[in-house]
């Protein structure tokens, strides 16, 4: 990187934590620390909901899942909407009724003690797991592509992130994300018109998806019922649907960003103001990948795009075989301009038989492509070189380093590191305040002031941030980074959903019955990811469905047991 692009992240990053704190000096009740003060306005709640599940993760790893697999992932936001309008009419106006500070303090309130402890348990293991890997996702790819140690940049993006998180709690973060939101698109923006400017001439916007729709990468709806295939709209509108109801509705991260609203209104808007813009956001990264596909089309690009991967295998004995690889795909791309250029003067010609087989050529020379790129992937696996050979996540960041312009980079890594302090910073907060209140203050025996509440929480919050950073320091990718996230949260959420859904709908089941169901079904939902019985989408809908159906077969048989028995006078 060059001087100029070290001048403008250091001075993002700094900018991000000096005002993080600055804006929230002197704030130290628990309402100010935890809720924000209750008074932020719809805009920023809608920003702030936005850049806690726009992670760092997003913007790296969304536009390789669009190089690679197109535009079908956008489906996996088609129940978002939806959810949005049952929060806002249902889980909204019941928190704020209450004046909850978490969303499992309800639970308490509808059933028991050790439900609301098993909830605030469940939910701390799985975002625990995700903190660690939104600090550890930017942090392994910046490594690999920049060289810097890895441990090194697990500890900075941690230590950043404690320092305005710990000292200002949600108002810094909601304060910061604002900014974070306006640096990230303001990134992907710039990214996204240089990449168009790079086509050749002769290649504008509209041709331009016309080649990415000949590659099948604009294919976004499949209206399939393979509870198998992940991406489909059935399993967006239905999982993807109690996905976004248990994120949004029952994990603190979110919950805390719009608990911090003046009023339920303001806290409805925001929603409303993410679940419209969120899915063409999503597009528009998605989008963004595609086009770099198309770049790639007339531009020369690695045959492994992990350089960590790429370094280490030629230094073995299967360096010969790789580099014939990457011979194959540069002679591939003398075809692919080819084909490419056909393909274009038969659009201008307008002639339908033509245009087809010049599909026909180029479908035939991308699946030449995609079997030398997994032939690369095979002999990194063969090697053991303990490196990661699913290259998805790399294939953005690499555009970024080798295309940009300077100080565009620093920009793109600003984007990049802005988005995993953003989201990390969420996850700490809500981690803090519910380790703080949900286990520490519900079941310690004396009262506890409201500066001795700030200052717990503070404490957890700090204790969080190192265990997120440990996480990373041990982590290890497995599949997109992306889909590893939603993963580790549909193998919860559905459960921790059913749980709410049972207390706001079903009024005669008891705790006891919710509790007991809830362990069942989260062993079940183990067995169910382990064994893969469905897609993951698929597991959200799974869990919630199964502990409202064991608890009502378990409150029956508890009423059957409890029932009074009269005796009948002669």
């Amino acid at each position: 990187m060059s001087t100029i692009d070290w001048i403008i992240l250091g001075c993002t990053l700094l900018f991000i934590v000096s005002y993080g704190v600055w804006k929230t000096r002197g704030d130290s009740s628990a309402t100010d620390y935890i809720k924000g003060g209750s008074h932020v306005k719809w805009w920023t709640i809608g920003l702030s909901v936005m850049a806690t599940q726009a992670s760092a993760i997003t913007f790296l790893s969304t536009p390789g899942q669009a190089f690679h697999d197109g535009m079908g992932f956008v489906q996996f936001y088609f129940g978002l909407p939806l959810a949005m309008i049952v929060i806002c009419l249902v889980f909204v106006p019941i928190y704020h009724k209450l004046k909850v500070y978490t969303a499992y303090e309800f639970l308490e309130n509808r059933f028991d003690l050790k439900t609301r402890t098993l909830a605030a348990i469940l939910f701390l293991i799985q975002r625990g797991l995700a903190a660690g890997i939104t600090i550890f996702a930017p942090a392994i790819i910046l490594s690999a592509v920049l060289g810097w140690n890895l441990t090194t940049l697990n500890i900075l993006i941690g230590l950043l992130v404690i320092i305005y998180t710990v000292s200002g709690g949600t108002k810094a973060v909601s304060a910061t994300q604002k900014q974070q939101m306006f640096i990230i698109m303001t990134g992907m923006f710039i990214a996204f018109f240089f990449i168009l400017g790079y086509l050749p001439d002769h290649i504008n916007f509209t041709k331009a998806l016309k080649i990415a729709g000949a590659s099948d990468k604009l294919n976004i709806l499949d209206f399939s019922f393979n509870t198998k295939s992940r991406y489909t709209f059935w399993s967006g509108i239905t999982g993807g649907f109690f996905l976004a109801l248990s994120y949004f509705g029952t994990d603190q991260s979110q919950v805390q960003r719009y608990l911090s609203g003046k009023s339920v209104r303001e806290s409805q808007l925001g929603l409303v103001f993410n679940g419209l813009l969120k899915i063409p956001m999503q597009f528009f990264i998605l989008l963004v990948g595609v086009m770099v596909f198309v770049f790639y089309q007339f531009n020369a690009s690695p045959v492994h795009f992990n350089p960590e991967a790429t370094a280490k295998i030629m230094t073995t004995e299967y360096a010969e075989d790789f580099q014939l690889l990457q011979d194959e795909l540069d002679a591939l791309l003398i075809q692919k301009r080819i084909a490419q250029n056909e393909f274009s003067e038969a659009l201008d010609l307008k002639e339908y038989t033509t245009i087809e087989t010049a599909k026909s050529h180029i479908k035939t020379i991308n699946e030449k492509e995609t079997i030398t790129r997994e032939a690369a992937k095979d002999i990194i696996e063969k090697a053991d070189l303990k490196v990661e050979k699913n290259d998805k996540d790399y294939v953005f960041i690499h555009f970024i380093l080798t295309k940009l312009p300077k100080g565009l980079v620093g920009l793109l890594l600003a984007v990049i590191l802005s988005a995993a302090m953003s989201s990390t910073a969420s996850e700490l907060n809500a981690l803090g305040t519910i380790t703080a209140l949900d286990l520490y203050q519900r079941n310690k025996k004396t009262k506890i002031t409201d500066k001795q509440n700030v200052t717990a929480t503070k404490w957890f919050t700090l204790v969080w941030g190192l265990i997120a950073i440990a996480i990373a320091c041990v982590a290890h990718l497995a599949d997109n980074l992306i889909q590893l996230v939603n993963i580790i949260g549909s193998i919860f959420y559905g459960n921790v959903l059913g749980i709410f859904l049972i207390a706001f709908f079903i009024k005669h089941i008891k705790g006891n019955a919710v509790f007991v169901a809830a362990l069942i079904t989260q062993v079940i939902i183990f067995i169910a990811f382990k064994l893969e019985w469905m897609s993951y989408l698929w597991l959200n809908l799974f869990g919630c469905a199964l502990v409202i159906f064991i608890a009502l077969i378990l409150q029956v048989f508890d009423n059957t047991l409890n029932k009074p028995i009269v005796a009948e006078i002669e």
